[in-house]
């Protein structure tokens, strides 16, 4: 889930910078620390979307820069479980199937992409079902169910756990052909 959030927090102005405005400075400094970051409380920052408050600098001795309480808006991901997501496949590997879900990547495992037994053909990059005769490959747009989401505070990537196997998911081609009654399990 897409979010705003305030944060809070002290930041660093390194002393070569002084001359610089402080809110372009602050805003800079800022995007290079918490862009990309991932926190298992607020999810993936994105961007940082205002500046709100810059507080009075503060030196500390032995350390020329200023530090500045700020606080910031920023735009977040937040992958929440039972979370229905569209998505597309990125990469199929023989224990399932890489989902482009926006920011992230999430795994669909191969014990979760069908109600069939799928097997795994390498060359040709697709997962498919032995009965149903379905299969599922690089570039195919899914709808998923967020069932496990991993994330450490700090990190630059997390774990997004999904499944297909729940009616209303999976390839959209195959939730359009349930939809007119016309599709197998």
């Amino acid at each position: 889930m897409y979010k705003l959030v305030t944060i809070s927090d002290t930041i660093r102005v390194p002393p070569d910078r002084f001359e610089e405005p402080l809110k372009e400075v602050v805003h800079d400094v800022l995007r290079k620390t918490y862009e990309g970051l991932m926190d298992k409380d607020i999810g993936v920052v994105l961007a940082i979307t205002e500046v709100k408050e810059i507080g009075v600098g503060r030196i500390i001795m032995g350390d020329g820069a200023s530090y500045h309480d700020v606080v910031f808006e920023a735009l977040v991901y937040k992958p929440e479980v039972n979370e229905v997501v569209l998505g597309e496949v990125v990469e199929i590997v023989e224990f399932g199937a890489f989902v482009r879900l926006g920011p992230v990547d999430g795994l669909v495992h191969v014990s979760q992409v069908m109600d069939d037994f799928v097997g795994y053909d390498k060359k040709k990059g697709v997962l498919y079902g032995k009965e149903s005769k379905r299969s599922l490959k690089e570039g195919d747009k899914i709808r998923a169910r967020i069932v496990t989401v991993s994330m450490k505070k700090g990190a630059r990537a997390g774990k997004i756990g999904l499944t297909m196997r729940q009616p209303g998911l999976g390839k959209l081609e195959w939730i359009e052909e349930e939809r007119k009654g016309g599709g197998s399990s």
